[in-house]
């Protein structure tokens, strides 16, 4: 009789270890490497973690965050990641120009979060402002087609501004006067982030004058991927759907989700301003149709514009470059 229970005994356990075996062989890895360390733009991918809506999907998430800002198209379009948030210009460019088998999987951010920042004691209020003034910038060439196709719009003088390179101290040269506006300033981190630190800050949106309402943030893969790993993707997509519903329902529980899961040691979060960058980001990351869709009139004007202002040599290959899920 103790033989026979014993022979069960090991029959069951064999059964749900069988069984455990089959759950982790039929979860898909699935990494993603982020623009930059945790932050609100984020926040759906932590409710998605913390809730379970991955695993309900059948893949288990593996979040990355980047060494340097170029490293997420880059680490995806080499397979080394399944994804990574960049920005829609980068696409552009490296499908375009360098013929990286690259695509969009989807958007996060549908309109730029990049404006001009000034302090409301400067006296700017509109572009033609900015003549005679200095303007920092973090070197990026982005920025310097943004403020060029800005100031011809407001019929002013591009010429007449001077540009200094301050790097990512945007907030400080502008607290200590080294420049009088700055762009490549982000109305959900840099505005903020003044506001919160009381100095009342004021910004031009760059659409207002003459520049195309571009994705700021997109996921990309490689073809290479999307070929192999379409169904994860689209799984993932599912699970982030669900969450960012989630996070427009109760945008204060994805905070503090969010808050949980912050890289003190790099990029200690602060409370509030994460809470103000929420309300920012919520409207430009909500889609009339599914989350992270993409049309294709976005593709072609942001094109455009960047051949018509010289960041883009050739002539754009938008061919395959972004996909919607079903």
């Amino acid at each position: 009789m103790k033989k026979i229970s014993l022979l069960l005994a090991s029959a069951v356990l064999i059964l749900l270890l069988s069984a455990c075996n089959q759950d982790e062989t039929d979860t898909e890895k699935v990494s993603i490497m982020l623009d930059w360390y945790p932050n609100a733009v984020h926040s759906f991918l932590y409710v998605a973690q913390e809730k379970g809506y991955f695993e309900e999907e059948g893949i288990e998430l593996d979040i990355q965050f980047p060494a340097n800002p170029t490293d997420p198209i880059n680490l995806a379009a080499a397979g080394k990641v399944t994804m990574g948030i960049t920005y829609q210009p980068d696409v552009i460019i490296a499908k375009s120009e360098q013929d990286i088998g690259v695509k969009s999987v989807g958007v996060l951010v549908r309109s730029p979060l990049n404006h001009i920042a000034f302090l409301k004691e400067s006296g700017i209020e509109r572009p033609k402002d900015l003549e005679g003034k200095t303007i920092g910038y973090s070197g990026i060439p982005l920025n310097e087609a943004m403020l060029e196709t800005i100031m011809v719009a407001d019929d002013a003088d591009f010429n007449k501004v001077k540009m200094v390179d301050v790097g990512f101290e945007l907030n400080s040269s502008l607290i200590t006067k080294k420049a009088d506006a700055v762009i490549g300033a982000y109305i959900n981190h840099e505005v903020p982030l003044l506001e919160y630190e009381g100095f009342p800050t004021g910004y031009i949106d760059p659409t207002d004058y003459g520049v195309p309402s571009f994705y700021e943030l997109v996921v990309v893969t490689s073809d290479d991927t999307w070929k192999e790993e379409q169904e994860n993707i689209e799984a993932f997509w599912r699970a982030a759907g669900k969450a960012f519903a989630d996070m427009e329902k109760d945008p204060d529980e994805a905070l503090s989700i969010l808050l949980k899961h912050q890289d003190e040691a790099n990029f200690p979060l602060i409370e509030e301003v994460e809470k103000e960058s929420l309300s920012v980001l919520l409207p430009k990351m909500t889609s009339l149709g599914n989350f992270g869709e993409q049309d294709e009139e976005t593709w072609k004007l942001t094109a455009d514009w960047m051949k018509e202002t010289g960041l883009l040599k050739k002539e754009a290959d938008l061919e395959r470059i972004f996909v919607n899920m079903d």
